[in-house]
């Protein structure tokens, strides 16, 4: 996901020295995390496809190895589970993620900046405080698909049909996107390979999401405190198989 260029202060898909187009090349050259420059990593395990609930983990690189940073704790994800996204990651065999599938994306995936509705929050992310008019599109064969845009700018017109406000407070009166951060998947805005990726706040434990990771504000205010945007940050989002199988092809902690 990210902000359509010009229309916010910034541009989420610049915020990162991450190399696209080497890590999609990977899958011939041998793929391995370490050669996509980051120091930081957010592990999403769960225990299948279909599970809606899995455990976080939070790893750094020092000295050339990665050391857990964090204590295990829960998340959910998709109220289906989760399914191969587009990332950073090379292409998988299997089901991919679709808009409005309820699944959240597995894979690889950059963590480009934060957002929330306040005017600030701790973290060494790039920060976007979210306003009314904020609306990330989820609208397939929309010219703004998966981009995060101002209606003041673009129009009213180019919002329609958009379910995901950014400032769910004042339009759904709840507090989802508090705080949140950007996962970029899907990162050419494909129309129909699923948009507006966040991880945000849970309802509850026991409430999956419509697509994204949640979890409790205590837990979403660690992270955003730890994450540092010069160090590259990814999620990495797999099932227990998946991770078993790829941790020493993808050189995973």
């Amino acid at each position: 996901m990210r902000v359509l260029p010009l229309l916010l202060t910034f541009a989420l898909s610049a915020c990162s020295t991450i190399n696209n187009d080497n890590s999609m090349n990977s899958a011939e050259q041998g793929f391995s995390i370490n050669n996509l420059n980051t120091e930081q990593i957010v592990l999403v395990i769960t225990e299948d496809e279909s599970a809606i609930a899995g455990q976080l983990t939070t790893f750094e690189k020092k000295d050339s190895h990665w050391v857990q940073q964090s204590e295990s704790h829960p998340i959910v994800v998709g109220r289906t589970g989760i399914a191969w996204g587009l990332g950073l990651h090379p292409p998988q065999e299997g089901y991919h993620k679709q808009e409005g599938d309820g699944k959240a994306p597995a894979g690889i995936f950059k963590l480009s900046s934060a957002f929330g509705y306040l005017e600030e929050v701790t973290t060494k992310l790039s920060y976007q405080q979210m306003s009314e008019n904020d609306f990330c599109i989820d609208v397939n064969g929309s010219e703004l698909y998966n981009q995060t845009v101002d209606r003041t700018v673009v129009g009213e017109d180019a919002v329609k049909g958009s379910t995901e406000p950014m400032r769910r407070d004042i339009h759904k009166n709840e507090n989802l996107y508090k705080k949140g951060i950007f996962v970029d998947h899907n990162p050419e805005n494909i129309s129909g390979q699923g948009s507006c990726i966040f991880v945000h706040l849970w309802r509850s434990s026991e409430k999956p999401t419509a697509g994204c990771t949640a979890m409790p504000e205590p837990k979403i205010d660690a992270l955003l405190a730890w994450l540092d945007e010069r160090k590259n940050p990814v999620m990495v989002t797999l099932t227990q198989a998946q991770y078993h199988k790829l941790k020493p092809e993808w050189d995973l902690p």
